[in-house]
């Protein structure tokens, strides 16, 4: 059973600038916290959602959802997400650790600060090569995975009130890092004031993000969930940094999850010159519309259509007696799931490497997730990717199972089955 929770309202204007927001990218209804996976003895209670609707600020082209679930709810405790269960995103981390420290020239006299270090999946990489380092991690079940492997991590959410303190501690940090944490945070102006707190001198702030851009001309809305609170374009970010002092000297395009952008950004002053990337994505998102409410246009008709579509392969599946099966347990495939109304009767269950997953049911949908080897104790005619953007990697994990008589589907952006 599912209950709207009561407490959680709409806002109608821009977290960022404070515009009315009238134009909708994509309304996906009501769905579960994507990481809120369900103890099977819970089974039972009643489960919140919330409306899951993005949003576009034609002031400062924000994508943003209008209704926020409160981040303590989401990431304090027992959070689900582990970073390190991912070799390939591990081996991407390694190697912007390898650049920064060649590009930046840091040594142990150095400080590295990461925003939302999860479980020191990518400052152990600053630790083995002697850099000082800091994360900040506001679950406590990751930073204590984090301390276990020499990773030293405040518990705390990110924001101005910290950066003042870390200052007058003294930390200045050479270089702070940020992976997928911008969209994850509410009030993103107070976090990028916080950033600009912190930064002196020629020091460098990164930030990847999933690019706006990809997202729309892919229709990626499954990477729509309540902990994305905005939906990111190089355009609103360069806004957002200009009202702290802040700007971008840098841009590289990224093939992770499902398209990246990593943008360097520095104070004003700072002596870094402006590369050739940052042109090109401006030129790329003009060419696109985003600065227009054309560019937003028409983007849930193709939602629709991906809905359609892969329920359409599911029931056909069932009704020739296929056994469906999905592979991780991913926030991304839980917004694809609720969206479209999938539940048990057309997947039977769902595998995922992640411990914490394990023996839950999926929010929303309660589809059972298990370990892995269930593929092998009860294999399935098709496995269902949800984390379409690991794909080659995990088809390369299961065939090494033997699930050679396997068929492997993808659903974004439309069905695509491989032998």
């Amino acid at each position: 059973m599912t209950v709207v929770d009561p407490n959680v309202v709409a806002h109608c204007r821009c977290r960022n600038c404070g515009a009315d927001l009238s134009l909708t990218l994509v309304d996906l209804g009501i769905s579960a916290v994507s990481n809120s996976y369900v103890p099977i003895g819970r089974a039972a209670e009643p489960e919140p959602v919330f409306p899951l609707h993005a949003r576009v600020c034609e002031n400062c082209w924000l994508v943003q959802l209008d209704t926020d679930v409160p981040a303590e709810r989401i990431f304090t405790g027992d959070y689900a997400y582990f970073s390190s269960f991912s070799d390939s995103w591990l081996a991407h981390c390694a190697r912007y650790v390898s650049a920064m420290i060649k590009r930046l020239d840091l040594g142990p006299e150095s400080l590295v600060i990461e925003i939302a270090s999860n479980d020191g999946y990518l400052l152990k990489n600053f630790v083995a090569a002697g850099i000082p380092v800091l994360g900040i991690e506001p679950s406590g079940s990751v930073a204590a995975a984090a301390e276990k492997i020499g990773v030293p991590t405040l518990v705390e959410f990110f924001g101005a009130t910290l950066a003042r303190r870390l200052v007058h501690e003294g930390r200045r940090p050479d270089l702070i890092c940020s992976a997928n944490v911008l969209a994850h945070v509410p009030d993103i102006d107070d976090f990028v004031a916080g950033v600009a707190e912190l930064l002196t001198g020629d020091a460098v702030y990164t930030v990847e993000f999933p690019h706006l851009l990809r997202l729309i001309e892919e229709v990626q809305f499954d990477t729509i969930y309540h902990e994305h609170y905005s939906y990111l374009s190089l355009l609103a970010v360069e806004g957002i940094f200009a009202k702290h002092g802040l700007r971008v000297f840098d841009v590289e395009q990224l093939p992770t999850h499902g398209g990246s952008l990593r943008v360097y950004g520095c104070r004003n002053e700072a002596s870094h010159a402006e590369g050739q990337g940052v042109a090109k994505v401006r030129a790329d998102e003009a060419a696109a519309h985003l600065n227009s409410a054309e560019g937003y246009q028409g983007f849930s008709e193709r939602c629709e259509a991906v809905r359609d579509g892969l329920r359409k392969f599911l029931e056909r599946a069932r009704a020739d007696g296929k056994l469906v099966a999905a592979y991780g347990a991913a926030a991304k495939g839980n917004t694809l799931l609720n969206y479209c109304g999938i539940g048990p009767d057309l997947i039977s269950y769902c595998v995922d490497r992640n411990p914490a997953k394990q023996d839950t049911l999926l929010p929303g949908s309660s589809i059972p997730v298990f370990d892995v080897p269930k593929l092998v104790d009860l294999p399935p005619d098709f496995v269902l990717i949800l984390p379409w953007n690991l794909k080659s990697e995990i088809i390369a994990q299961l065939k090494q199972m033997g699930l050679n008589n396997t068929r492997f589907v993808t659903a974004v952006p439309s069905i695509k089955i491989t032998a």
